[in-house]
């Protein structure tokens, strides 16, 4: 909501801004002492002092503009800005959106203590005015604060989920020129993909001409996923490796075949064992099998 600007909160919400801009060093220095700041520039407190003075400009600018209320305001620009940086560093270090919310409110008093020091003017409206539109601003700027502390707090699930997924899809190298991608868990569709991506470019980096997907531990394979096991074993191809899909468990295979999906073309093992005997005889390599003896008393 914008305040008209003949009106008495329009009146207030200047006089506010006035206030901000005259007080911006000794708020922004109380404000780099609050949690909130110091919660994150834990080495250099003038460079706290600094993102302070950024966010109470920003303040000043949208009680100037007499937007007290309006989260989207320009003047908050900058601020979402460094808000943004402090709120991925806050996440990154397990603070919860309830403790920022907490945080923000001791800023709010900051600057009220400030206010409530300056000596009375009697051309400027009344301190209880002032006040007022100053807690609208500081509730506007605490709304700013939880967006991006949300956004900041998805953006790095969404890393984490993907990094989660690199490290559950390993390409082990097993032989040279013979690559294995072991799967375990649940198969989606994100997860295929990253997988295919994985493979594809463990190919290239090692020069794969043998490249072994081991299902041994998905539980259950749907179309989509087979769809894209196929994906993978032809782009496999297409790379120059031969791909081998190992240790398909007897309910994916009656899976397999209720959905009607044509395995013909590929190479099928029971085990990544068998999978990689294959690889090795394909290239010409000699194995000599035995039996591990057992100690006996």
């Amino acid at each position: 909501m914008r305040v008209p600007e003949q009106s008495p909160a329009g009146s207030a919400a200047r006089e506010l801004g006035a206030f901000l801009e005259r007080r911006r060093e000794q708020i922004a220095q109380r404000w780099a002492d609050e949690p909130f700041f110091r919660t994150v520039f834990t080495v250099s407190r003038d460079e706290a002092v600094e993102a302070c003075k950024t966010v109470v400009d920003a303040l000043a600018d949208v009680a100037s503009a007499g937007r007290l209320e309006d989260v989207a305001a320009p003047g908050f620009g900058s601020a979402r800005e460094q808000l943004g940086r402090m709120a991925a560093a806050r996440a990154r270090s397990g603070h919860s959106p309830a403790q920022t919310a907490n945080e923000t409110a001791g800023l709010g008093t900051a600057a009220a203590a400030v206010l409530r020091g300056e000596p009375q003017d009697p051309a400027r409206p009344g301190t209880p005015d002032v006040l007022l539109a100053l807690t609208v601003l500081m509730g506007t700027l605490r709304l700013v604060i939880m967006e991006t502390t949300i956004s900041a707090g998805e953006e790095l699930i969404a890393r984490q989920r993907q990094q989660l997924l690199e490290v559950a899809t390993p390409v082990i190298s097993l032989w040279d020129g013979v690559v294995a991608v072991p799967l375990i868990g649940t198969l989606d569709s994100a997860r295929s993909q990253v997988v295919m991506e994985s493979l594809l470019e463990a190919v290239v980096e090692r020069r794969a001409r043998y490249a072994i997907l081991d299902i041994t531990g998905v539980p259950t394979v749907d179309s989509l996923v087979a769809q894209h096991l196929m994906k993978t074993v032809a782009a496999a191809r297409l790379m120059g490796a031969e791909c081998v899909v190992s240790g398909i468990r007897p309910a994916i295979a009656q899976t397999i075949v209720h959905l009607g999906i044509d395995l013909g073309t590929v190479v099928t093992r029971s085990s990544l064992a068998d999978a990689l005997g294959y690889a090795l005889d394909r290239q010409g390599v000699e194995v000599s099998g035995r039996t591990a003896g057992v100690n006996q008393r």
